[in-house]
C-alpha cells in the first residue's frame, strides 16, 4: 500500500545550497536555496523567486557562489533562509559568517563554508525561477582535505533538506563505491 501526497516538491535528498552574491553597494548578501543541482558537467540550476534579493543581486551582478551547507552551520544555514535579504541587509554579519571575493567571479565567498563552488550566471528566467549557472572554479578548504589532498566528506559534514518533515539531516557514513560495487551483479556484454 501507498501513499499518494499530490504534486509537490518532495525529492529526497535536497541539497542545502547557500547562494551568496554582492548588493549594489558591495556588501555581501546570502540565502538558503533547497531547490537545485547539477544540471549540465560545468553548471549548475537553481530555483531563486524572482521576489528575492539574491536574484536581483546575481542578475546585477552576473555571478554567485554556491556553498554547501554543514551540520557545523545549520543555524546560520537556517537563519540566511528565513531572514529575506530585503529586509535585513547585514545578515551575514548577523549569522556571524566572513566572506571574501572569489578570484574568480564577481561574488563573494563565504569563508566558514568550506566547499565553494563560484559561477558565472548564464541565464535567469523571473517567470520560471530558474537560474542557471557557468561553474567556473570550485574552491575547497584544506582543512577539510586528506594527507592525499582529497575532500574528506566527513570532514565537510554536508547537510540536506528534508522536505517530507522539514528537518535538516547530516549524510551519514560511506555506505558503497560508486562506479564499482554495481559490478558485483551480472553484467551483460554488448
Amino acid at each position: 500500500m501507498r501513499k499518494n501526497f499530490g504534486v509537490k516538491p518532495l525529492t529526497v535528498p535536497q541539497p542545502v545550497f547557500i547562494v551568496s552574491t554582492y548588493n549594489e553597494d558591495g556588501t555581501a548578501n546570502a540565502m538558503n536555496v533547497a531547490w537545485g543541482g547539477v544540471s549540465e558537467e560545468n553548471e549548475l540550476t537553481l530555483c531563486i523567486d524572482n521576489g528575492h534579493k539574491t536574484a536581483e543581486n546575481l542578475v546585477k551582478q552576473d555571478a554567485f557562489v554556491v556553498h554547501m551547507g554543514e551540520a557545523g552551520l545549520v543555524l546560520a544555514c537556517d537563519y540566511l533562509g528565513v531572514v529575506s535579504g530585503n529586509k535585513v541587509s547585514n545578515k551575514i554579519e548577523v549569522a556571524n559568517l566572513h566572506t571574501s571575493k572569489s578570484p574568480f567571479v564577481n561574488a563573494p565567498i563565504i569563508e566558514e563554508f568550506t566547499i565553494a563552488v563560484e559561477c558565472r550566471l548564464i541565464s535567469y528566467d523571473a517567470d520560471s525561477c530558474r537560474c542557471i549557472g557557468e561553474i567556473v572554479n570550485v574552491s575547497v578548504d584544506e582543512r577539510v582535505l586528506n594527507e592525499a589532498g582529497e575532500v574528506d566528506m566527513t570532514k565537510v559534514n554536508p547537510i540536506v533538506f528534508d522536505a517530507f518533515n522539514h528537518d535538516y539531516l547530516s549524510l551519514g557514513e560511506k555506505v558503497g563505491k560508486a562506479f564499482k560495487d554495481g559490478f558485483a551483479l551480472p553484467i551483460p556484454s554488448a
